[in-house]
């Protein structure tokens, strides 16, 4: 059950960033898009790594690996400007 509960607000996660992002209300450039993304896709694989789910497994550990290059970025880019 709770397994069940972390892939719902995993989901949660993907879709609200994903929903703000396409309404304008949010943009790509923003830490909050990504860490968004990158909470989604670590619920996403606690929930597949507990149903053996592989293929979702490794999409969203692809997903994560996204979304901390572009975490990354949007600190380096943070800190260059404040220097």
């Amino acid at each position: 059950m709770i397994f069940q509960l972390i892939g719902w607000i995993g989901a949660f996660f993907f879709i609200l960033s994903y929903f703000l992002l396409s309404k304008g209300i949010w943009k790509q450039e923003e830490v909050k898009y990504h860490v968004f993304n990158l909470l989604g896709a670590v619920c996403l694989m606690i929930n597949a790594m507990h149903f053996s789910d592989h293929a979702n497994l490794a999409v969203n550990g692809v997903w994560a690996c996204i979304a901390l290059m572009a975490l990354y970025k949007c600190w380096t880019s943070y800190f260059r400007s404040k220097s």
